[in-house]
């Protein structure tokens, strides 16, 4: 096998369509991989899309049709076959080779492979790819398929294309086209290997086995004896192919298991795949790490759990919900994927859901999962619509299903498939039956289709057909069974109601708040900048999104008087909205056996659900997951007796201690109470009532109680922030340098409620390692600042940097 990357020499140009004077008669060089909107970035013609009100103004992009064009020489190698390989056209394309049409694509979650032979030519050959409107066809494409429910206005289930490329609540609409992964042309003779399925099981205690199949593609009328050699660990076994297919299984000693991060260590082994008669024909590689998975499903007295278990052992998931990590994807590579789920383990998650709206992420993205410990959770692409089982969709739907599946199945990181974001749930909720009027919406892909093929390909991976989804056949959203989606809070009701839900396992919920204010500024021009100011709005996509965030901060927080204090009013709101949560659901485990936050990233500027923006800064929530998802945590929550202190060990070790909870009033004065001894099992939790006289304030606005064992804390106020009497903390701060920036010590001649330093008002790349610090009058805690420029230490001191819940109650 001979395989020659095609890169190089390309063109771009707008070949029909509304494309603007400077544009539609420029031809600009083209990056490949890449896409139209950052060739025209590059050659000066387009503003960048993410600022101000430029989405409006490029939205013709998505409505020209635009050619890429490349010459490239060839001289016969002596192979006998060649193909013209495409890992992936967004979306809808032609493919010519020296003026002979090759393929018609439509699919952009999928790759293609072209014969060339009899078209390919000795010296000069001419390839072009010419791209239809994505707007255009899929606007078509739904008129001849028929209407379906969705909740968007352009019909992003009438193609197979990346849904949020055409906008969503949280997102820019780029309406991309492009050759988006590597093309290049492969030379062969005799036989390829043509799909390689792997599975590694442990065997026993310390042994494990691995199971490869093999499908291979011959010249025609070749039937020579061929064989197909897997090594692993040491191991080597071969198998003759036979009616173009070989089934190998692999015994490897002495195996080490693979364990999610805070677990054990991840382990994994590099596994060839060899195809051969006399000399190698075909090879590839994977890794693979050895670990069981299931979810225990079994109904109980209380219904339905949704528990995962990984070699044996029940694991309560840490988890956010994944989107694109760019509106453009082709400017995310591995180190970018790096960056992002190193910040997810730093946060202390254990799972990312790749949500199906977005894209089946490049390689590199399960590769650095399998090497975190981060287990993957993944969407098959399909959210929140209904989605036509006709023809030509139900055979690209199948051909892109097989392909992914087969190329992720060997990840040890990979622990469910699910056939659907919310369809089952809208198809019940949402008024789909009435407007559907007996057309198809995808029952046949998720009930039928997907399991067949999950069973064939991957038996290994479990599945499920929808998120949410009950086991039993439940309402899809039962909060008794199976995965539920929680967005009456965020969209209806305050966040203190999350208290009212006992989940078997939450896939979805969470609370906007804007981005950083260097990442806003950077990205909206506006003055005045205000909470409405016309950029503002453009960079907030939910439905009436500005009015649920100051709904939702009026009950604990008062109205800020300045752009800069909204700012960190709501940064704080969705932090605090979300920490809310994430304590109560994880006091109720094992009944709730995991929590997986919308969402970690952004993919572009915009106020949103992210834990990390979209230039790649960290927001408030970001330190309410790490400390929510600690290994060891405590809170106070309300139960039918009264409060209680619930402590959380995610460990491997019981967790021996005394809790201590003291009633205080805000001068630091000790009111009462109690102490009580306690061992937490490993991977367990232990609840210890607060005595009621413990729990009564004499005097609410002015108490709280603080429950401690060791150096973990946890918080109860009896009144609301904007009507409690908490006053000025008088924080000062001091500096010191530090290798990789700068340590900072914070003393609280107050109470100081949720300390958090935006450090990147003073120096856009500075990030604090900590946030969201709650201090005791007198107490000081330090706190460290990663930066690589001059940081001027004496500005992280000023009021707008150094922030505080009491900046939201005092004025």
């Amino acid at each position: 096998m001979i395989a020659r990357p095609l890169h190089s020499g390309w063109t771009l140009r707008a070949s029909g369509g509304p494309a603007p004077d400077p544009v539609a008669g420029a031809t600009v060089p083209a990056a490949v991989p890449g896409c139209v909107h950052t060739d025209l970035l590059a050659a000066g013609l387009i503003p960048d899309p993410y600022l101000d009100d430029n989405e409006a103004l490029l939205a013709w992009i998505g409505l020209v049709d635009w050619t890429y064009r490349t010459s490239f020489d060839w001289s016969p190698d002596g192979a006998a076959r060649h193909d013209l390989v495409f890992d992936g056209l967004d979306t809808v394309a032609t493919v010519v080779l020296n003026g002979r049409v090759l393929a018609e694509t439509a699919n952009q979650h999928r790759s293609y492979r072209l014969a060339v032979d009899g078209v390919i030519r000795e010296g000069a050959n001419e390839l072009e790819v010419r791209f239809r409107s994505p707007v255009r066809y899929a606007n078509a494409q739904s008129v001849a398929l028929g209407p379906r429910p969705r909740p968007y206005p352009l019909p992003y289930e009438a193609i197979r294309k990346s849904a949020c490329n055409f906008g969503w609540d949280w997102g820019i609409a780029t309406f991309t086209s492009g050759i988006w992964k590597p093309v290049r042309l492969e030379s062969w003779s005799r036989a390829r290997l043509a799909e390689v399925r792997v599975a590694a099981l442990p065997d026993g205690d310390s042994d494990g086995r691995v199971v490869v199949d093999v499908r291979v593609e011959r010249e025609p009328g070749d039937e020579a004896p061929l064989q197909v050699s897997v090594d692993v660990a040491g191991a080597h076994v071969a198998a003759p192919v036979v009616d173009g297919c070989a089934h190998l299984e692999v015994a490897v000693a002495d195996v080490e298991r693979w364990w999610p991060v805070g677990y054990g260590t991840q382990p994994l082994y590099d596994l060839s795949v060899a195809l051969h008669d006399e000399d190698v024909l075909d090879r590839t590689s994977r890794r693979v790490g050895f670990r069981t998975v299931e979810w225990e499903t079994t109904p109980d007295e209380e219904g339905t759990p949704f528990t995962l278990v990984v070699n044996g052992q029940p694991v309560f998931v840490k988890g956010a919900n994944w989107i694109p990590d760019d509106a453009l994807p082709v400017r995310v590579d591995r180190a970018r994927y790096e960056r992002r789920l190193h910040q997810a383990v730093d946060a202390n998650l254990n799972l990312i859901r790749v949500w199906g709206g977005g894209i089946y992420e490049n390689d590199d993205f399960y590769e650095l999962c399998d090497e975190l410990g981060l287990l993957a959770w993944q969407d098959l692409l399909f959210a929140c619509a209904a989605y036509p089982e006709e023809e030509p969709l139900r055979s690209e739907i199948e051909a892109e299903a097989r392909e992914n599946v087969v190329r992720l199945a060997h990840h040890a990181s990979l622990v469910l498939l699910t056939g659907n974001n919310e369809n089952l749930w809208g198809f019940e909720d949402w008024g789909w039956k009435e407007r559907l009027d007996g057309r198809t919406w995808g029952a046949f892909y998720y009930h039928e289709l997907f399991p067949r093929l999950v069973s064939e390909l991957a038996p290994h991976v479990p599945y499920a057909p929808g998120s949410p989804f009950s086991p039993g056949g439940q309402h899809p959203n039962a909060e008794e069974h199976g995965s539920m989606h929680l967005w009456e809070q965020w969209n209806r009701r305050d966040w203190l109601t999350y208290r009212e839900h006992r989940p078997r396992f939450v896939a979805e919920f969470g609370w906007q708040g804007p981005p950083t204010w260097s990442t806003l500024t950077r990205s909206i021009a506006d003055d005045p900048l205000t909470p409405e100011s016309p950029g503002m709005i453009v960079h907030q996509k939910a439905m009436e999104g500005n009015v649920k965030l100051a709904s939702g901060l009026v009950p604990h927080l008062r109205v800020p008087d300045d752009m800069e204090t909204w700012h960190w009013g709501m940064q704080l709101n969705q932090a605090v909205a979300v920490r809310t949560a994430l304590d109560h659901f994880r006091s109720w485990a094992p009944r709730t056996m995991g929590a997986i936050v919308w969402q970690l990233n952004d993919c572009w500027p915009v106020t949103s659900w992210a834990a990390i923006d979209g230039d790649e800064r960290p927001k408030p929530l970001f330190h309410a997951l790490r400390n929510a998802f600690a290994p060891r945590v405590a809170s106070i929550q309300p139960r039918d007796e009264g409060l209680a202190v619930v402590l959380g060990n995610d460990t491997s070790a019981a967790w021996t201690s005394v809790v201590r909870v003291r009633r205080l009033g805000f001068d630091g004065s000790e009111r009462a109470t109690q102490t009580a001894s306690v061992d937490v099992p490993a991977r367990g939790s232990v609840t210890v009532p607060i005595d009621l006289g413990i729990a009564t304030p004499d005097h609410a606005p002015g108490e709280l109680l603080v429950a401690e064992a060791d150096d973990i804390r946890g918080w109860w106020y009896f009144a609301e922030a904007r009507d409690s009497e908490l006053g000025d903390p008088r924080l000062t701060l001091t500096a010191a340098p530090m290798d990789g920036g700068t340590e900072v010590t914070i003393t609280a001649a107050g109470l100081a409620r949720d300390v958090t330093l935006l450090a990147d008002k003073v120096l856009p790349d500075a990030v604090a390692d900590e946030g969201l610090l709650t201090l005791l009058p007198g107490e000081s805690a330090r706190v460290r600042i990663r930066h690589g420029g001059e940081l001027d230490a004496g500005a992280l001191a000023d009021p707008r940097v150094l922030r505080s819940t009491n900046q939201l109650v005092t004025r």
